[in-house]
């Protein structure tokens, strides 16, 4: 009876009193299965291995969920089968093993989307997690901060429920840890709570971790130091007393000394961290300088890396965009060319940083601009203009010819021969064009037309610009045309004078004012004359009358 009690709803019939026992076996026999007849046999000599046989199962089910959180098909099965709250127990599992991998699938699942991680959060997971975090060994530390930052990843909101279940003083801790693994889980998970907002930053700074962060950079685990440089970068770039935190902690000469390291990803996170902390302030770029990062820095603009070259432009343009002296020294440094090379050498994206360095160093002064068209920028920036299919990089290439070309009409005619303008002309005209590229575009050509007195660049907007920016064009010929007679004859013979007395102006406006300037430039009887004697003009043909008379006082 005992065994048979221990199987539950096991078959069962009564033997009676002084019955053969062997008899009672053989009933038995007849009754149970023979799988049921061995698991009683284990269970009436082995008490043991029922706990083997639940261990075993435990077991088997985290790991199989472990692995079935790798795939994303599985995802929406696993939660609706309420997978969370049956791996919840198991964090507190007996078996060490049993734990770290319940961890491992919570941490999966809770990276996949915003809905699980919320799932943890609500299931009082995290303290669980914490205080396993600050007892279990090396192997669960690394998946418990592992869930930590799956969950941090996805809002500020989820982000802030683990700092509220005090987990960062425990990452903190872990910093500390001797095995390399667990530090780089930890900063990892930092690095994603702090990456949302100024205040989830500033909790992560309060909790001491930026000299740790600052000693994690000199480990010699090179995926290491990519973690705690990608975590410093997250800090720094929320507001310049963060980033000065990090300046004060010493980063700065240790991030620069890694700028030539051979490790791509290593040289992303470095120059990210070095961008963030310099696009704050003169001051705060003025350390970065200080640290000697040129010429060194500009190697990186030859990488075979797309995203260091994009990461290393970044930089420069964060420092560029201070003052005169910081673009100065990059030119000095041979940082225009280099940065214009390496516009051409890539695609896309990647263009976007050098594109806006270089808009950067020419807004400050007309010299700097004409470093920039100099080092041949005008041709790439127009290449960029026409052919990137992104209209926010078209917007930048825009903005940045617009910047060379608004101080003289020698920067103006420099971006005039390239045939930019009508390129700018048809993106602001485009109903395509997103509104960022239309204004960008219209400012640009504004810029560049006020300062233009190179006629050739000029003359086809008679017939193309709509009014606003007819206004600015007949504006320039109004300035010009007094002071060059080659100019006077050209505008007429090419046909631009009859154009000029087509267009309809408000009578008192400005734009009545440049056509009026324009005709005062020439005699009444050339103004008033036909196109067809107009074309004689232009084949010098002296017929008697009117037109050979004309002749001298136009090209007077």
């Amino acid at each position: 009876m005992a065994v048979a009690s221990g199987l539950g709803r096991l078959p069962w019939r009564p033997i009676h009193r002084g019955t053969d026992p062997s008899a009672g076996r053989e009933v038995a026999e007849v009754l149970l299965s023979a799988d049921q007849l061995r698991l009683a046999d284990q269970l009436h000599h082995e008490p043991a291995a029922v706990f083997e046989q639940y261990q075993k199962a435990r077991t088997q089910f985290v790991q199989m969920v472990a692995e079935l959180a790798t795939r994303p098909q599985n995802i929406e099965t696993l939660q609706n089968a309420g997978v969370m709250s049956l791996l919840r127990p198991l964090l507190l599992d007996v078996v060490p093993t049993i734990q770290q991998t319940a961890a491992l699938a919570l941490g999966r699942l809770a990276n996949y989307n915003d809905d699980l991680a919320e799932a943890v959060v609500k299931g009082d997971i995290l303290p669980q997690l914490v205080y396993s975090l600050a007892e279990q060994n090396r192997f669960y530390k690394k998946a418990a901060a592992f869930v930590l930052r799956a969950v941090g990843k996805h809002s500020p909101q989820l982000a802030q429920a683990i700092v509220d279940c005090g987990a960062l003083d425990t990452l903190v801790i872990c910093l500390e840890d001797f095995d390399p693994g667990v530090k780089e889980a930890a900063a990892w998970a930092l690095g994603y709570i702090a990456r949302h907002n100024t205040e989830l930053s500033q909790a992560v700074v309060d909790a001491g971790a930026i000299p740790l962060l600052v000693l994690c950079i000199q480990e010699p685990e090179i995926a290491l130091k990519r973690i705690a440089a990608s975590a410093l970068s997250d800090i720094s770039k929320h507001s310049p007393e963060l980033a000065q935190t990090v300046v004060d902690a010493g980063a700065i000469a240790h991030l620069a000394q890694m700028i030539l390291n051979p490790d791509a990803k290593l040289k992303r996170q470095v120059l990210s961290a070095l961008s963030q902390i310099a696009k704050h302030s003169v001051d705060l770029a003025e350390m970065v300088v200080e640290a000697e990062i040129f010429p060194v820095v500009l190697t990186c603009l030859k990488d075979k890396d797309e995203y260091v070259k994009k990461n290393a432009c970044t930089l420069i343009r964060e420092i560029a965009k201070h003052t005169p002296e910081l673009s100065q020294l990059i030119v000095n440094a041979g940082g225009v060319a280099a940065v214009i090379d390496c516009i051409g050498s890539c695609k896309g994206n990647i263009r976007l940083p050098g594109i806006m360095m270089l808009g950067y160093v020419a807004a400050h002064s007309e010299n700097l601009a004409m470093a920039v068209i100099i080092s041949k920028g005008v041709p790439q920036l127009s290449i960029c203009l026409s052919e990137e299919p992104e209209d926010h990089i078209k917007a930048a290439a825009a903005w940045a010819l617009g910047q060379l070309g608004r101080h003289t009409p020698e920067h103006a005619r420099a971006v005039a021969v390239t045939n930019t303008l009508p390129v700018l002309l048809s993106l602001y005209m485009s109903p395509e064009s997103s509104e960022d590229l239309q204004v960008k575009s219209k400012k640009a050509i504004k810029n560049i037309l006020q300062k233009c007195t190179y006629l050739p660049a000029l003359e086809p907007f008679l017939y193309d610009a709509p009014p606003n920016i007819l206004k600015h064009v007949v504006g320039q010929f109004s300035k010009v045309l007094p002071h060059d007679s080659k100019a006077r004859r050209l505008f007429v013979t090419s046909g631009g004078l009859k154009k000029v007395q087509e267009i309809k102006a408000e009578p008192g406006s400005l734009l009545q004012e440049y056509i009026n300037s324009i005709n005062n430039c020439y005699p009444e009887e050339i103004v008033r004359l036909p196109s067809v004697e107009i074309t004689a003009v232009s084949h010098h043909a002296p017929e008697q009358g009117v037109i050979a008379r004309l002749i001298p006082s136009i090209l007077s």
